[in-house]
């Protein structure tokens, strides 16, 4: 976990090994940059803290986590506290009481604050303009922005971009380029390596270490490309039809990829089981693995309750190139936009192969989705979120906890996953996987990303 040092004297906070040591009684540490703002410290323009990976909310509780998630999202971009109390069913004061001993922050003071750091990277790594980089940071108004922008950093934001460094500004091709800053180590091969072997065909390809997919943002097509761009950040280039609330894509590959994941309390809790220990110990850098659309994943996850792998991808293949959207003119295999639930929900199934029983269950899904759009998004609990899943027609218990832990639920565990069950069944522990899961509370989707990767050679590609 990152914590920050904040010296009394100077007013400002500070990553660990920044500058000379101040006296221990002039020192405050806080486990959040906001934490530090809306105690009154400004960030340290030497050590840039906004550079490093966060928030981290692993030891909150369930409903933080999820509210957490909800604002990174953007739900207080326009939305208000009030409006997310609602949606996790508990009322703002309440909310702000949960943040406050926790975090350390109010909701708004942790949004305010995170756009703010999103924007200094902006204005650090690319050469949007600065209104530009406003409202690609979720900012309603350029007012609000360097009102935001001197509160935090204590420089207004055309400052800010005429102190960068020349080693900062990264070239794009044509788009967008920036640093996604993770806590080493993270295992991108491992990683690169799932999302090769589960890549939908025409949508998603994974090539020479790069990941590439399609997006389609408000209607518009946009192509993003994800490698591993040093010791301590992977590298994101995004060709977008507009630059309008940037800082979402941003996350959302983030979230795909685990860049702000801290598996420390993770890997202390399962150290000691004799099956994981040793498989954590082979791949100390692996993260769960995150999800761009969720609809997307819950197709997958739903064609793979009655098909293996190989097959699946084929099907997959079938629905992008008959209900997806083309995209002329791509490079590395992309040739479509992934349909959405809306077009899935009318598409004749049966009629690009699916089996019977394969397509009533897809299209009763795609229906659900399409009729009630909060069925995937992040609620409170994994319970709420895996019932409200399974009460769509045969799918199954395990399908939704594979879709839960593609969406970010730390205690999801697909039981029935094939590659997961071959590896406890090549450690002869097949038959007390219920036990044992049982023992992997509350972080079973960190187990199961070891026991799934264990079972699977990495992809070289």
């Amino acid at each position: 976990m990152t914590t920050f040092s904040a010296v009394v004297t100077t007013g400002i906070y500070c990553r660990p090994g920044c500058g000379a040591k101040p006296l221990a009684e002039n020192v405050r540490t806080f486990e959040l940059a906001a934490e530090a703002e809306a105690a009154g410290f400004r960030a340290c323009l030497r050590c840039r803290p906004y550079r490093v990976a966060g928030p981290v909310t692993a030891d909150a509780p369930e409903l933080v986590c999820r509210a957490v998630q909800m604002i990174i999202a953007g739900a207080l971009d326009t939305g208000t506290e009030a409006g997310l109390g609602e949606r996790l069913a508990v009322s703002p004061r309440h909310l702000r009481r949960l943040f406050h001993d926790h975090l350390g922050v109010t909701p708004d003071q942790l949004a305010r604050s995170r756009r703010a750091h999103f924007a200094r990277r902006l204005l650090d790594d690319s050469d949007l303009t600065v209104a530009d980089v406003a409202f690609a940071s979720g900012f309603g108004s350029l007012r609000q922005f360097n009102r935001d922008m001197k509160q935090v950093f204590r420089a207004s934001p055309v400052e800010l971009r005429d102190r960068r460094r020349r080693a900062d500004r990264l070239a794009a091709d044509g788009g967008l380029a920036m640093r996604l800053p993770f806590a080493p180590p993270l295992d991108w091969e491992t990683l690169s390596g799932y999302l090769h072997d589960r890549a939908v065909p025409g949508v998603e390809s994974v090539r020479d270490g790069v990941y590439r997919r399609t997006i389609s943002l408000d209607g518009e097509a946009g192509v993003l490309e994800v490698e591993r761009g040093g010791a301590d950040h992977l590298l994101l280039r995004a060709h977008l039809p507009f630059w309008e609330g940037v800082i979402h894509v941003v996350d959302r590959v983030g979230a795909m990829f685990g860049v702000d994941a801290d598996t420390a309390p993770a890997r202390a809790a399962l150290a000691g089981d004799a099956v994981l220990a040793p498989l954590i110990a082979a791949r100390p850098g692996l993260r769960v693995p995150g999800a761009w659309g969720r609809f997307e994943i819950g197709v997958e996850a739903v064609l793979s309750q009655y098909s293996a792998r190989p097959r699946v991808r084929r099907q997959l293949g079938a629905l992008v190139a008959a209900a997806g959207r083309p995209v002329p003119g791509l490079a590395d295999g992309l040739t479509h936009l992934f349909p959405s639930a809306e077009v899935v929900a009318v598409t004749d199934l049966a009629a690009i192969g699916l089996p019977a029983v394969t397509a009533r269950t897809l299209g009763a899904f795609a229906e659900a989705v399409a009729a009630d759009e909060t069925l995937l998004e992040a609620g409170p609990s994994l319970d709420g979120f895996v019932a409200g899943l399974t009460s769509v027609p045969d799918l199954r218990e395990g399908t939704a906890h594979q879709i839960a832990l593609r969406c970010g639920y730390p205690d999801a565990f697909p039981g029935d996953d094939r590659t997961l069950c071959t590896t406890l069944l090549d450690h002869d522990v097949l038959d007390d996987s219920v036990r044992l899961a049982d023992g992997w509370r509350p972080w079973r989707a960190f187990a199961a990303a070891h026991l799934i990767a264990a079972g699977v050679p990495v992809t070289v590609s």
